[in-house]
């Protein structure tokens, strides 16, 4: 993967100008928030930036998009600054995230809503289920608990697209969770951010509808995961 396009972009022209702001606003909200551990500009390039980039090419041209846990808005903010065909649903349980990241699609433009709430709660919403082409994700959760997080989002032939380290053991473990909720494994891409950090992105393709009983609800996601 050649990670240099996406360094260029968030370095230059317009994306770049959008990218330095959104760098400031991370600075400036970063202490009150925790957003992110990663702090200097040159870490924020690499290991923000270029690897929310990597999987732009996973979505598809015009796609709505759900992704859950925002957080600092990774990977969902730089993929909006890159392409601007997407639109975003940034669903957030913080409610203080949920301030930053109504502040920075505010300040850039972006085309995205904030949400405040739960996975495993408006997964089962019909105005949530089943509604997007892609939900994405990164640094939430093992691969098996965040496929049930993400995939009852998905409709039929939409992916869900998650932003991993080195994940062969959590792909094999996932497989199951997989099959019970409609979907197949598609790709494992792994590369290397030019730091040298390994980073998996893994897609899968849905493939029939999730059951009704999925996500589960009171933690057992993540207390017995599929």
């Amino acid at each position: 993967m050649d990670l240099d396009i996406y360094l260029h972009a968030a370095k230059e022209g317009e994306s770049g100008k959008k990218f330095a702001s959104f760098y400031q606003l991370l600075l400036a909200y970063n202490e009150k928030f925790n957003l992110t551990r990663i702090v200097s500009e040159e870490d924020c390039l690499i290991k923000h930036f270029a690897d929310s980039l990597a999987g732009e090419k996973y979505f598809k041209k015009g796609a709505r998009v759900i992704e859950v846990g925002s957080g600092g808005g990774f990977p969902s903010v730089p993929l909006m600054i890159y392409r601007q065909d997407l639109n975003f649903v940034l669903l957030e349980a913080s409610e203080k995230k949920c301030g930053f990241l109504e502040k920075a699609v505010a300040e850039l433009g972006l085309p995205a809503k904030v949400v405040h709430g739960r996975a495993e709660e408006l997964g089962r919403r019909e105005d949530f289920r089943e509604k997007f082409d892609a939900c994405t994700a990164r640094a939430v959760a093992k691969l098996n608990t965040l496929a049930e997080y993400c995939i009852p989002f998905v409709k039929k032939g939409g992916r869900f697209i998650a932003y991993k380290g080195r994940a062969e053991e959590e792909i094999t473990a996932a497989g199951r969770a997989f099959a019970e909720l409609g979907a197949r494994l598609e790709k494992a891409d792994t590369f290397e951010l030019t730091d040298g950090s390994a980073r998996t992105l893994v897609v899968a393709e849905k493939t029939g509808n999730t059951p009704a009983k999925y996500p589960r609800g009171r933690g057992k996601e993540r207390s017995s995961p599929l």
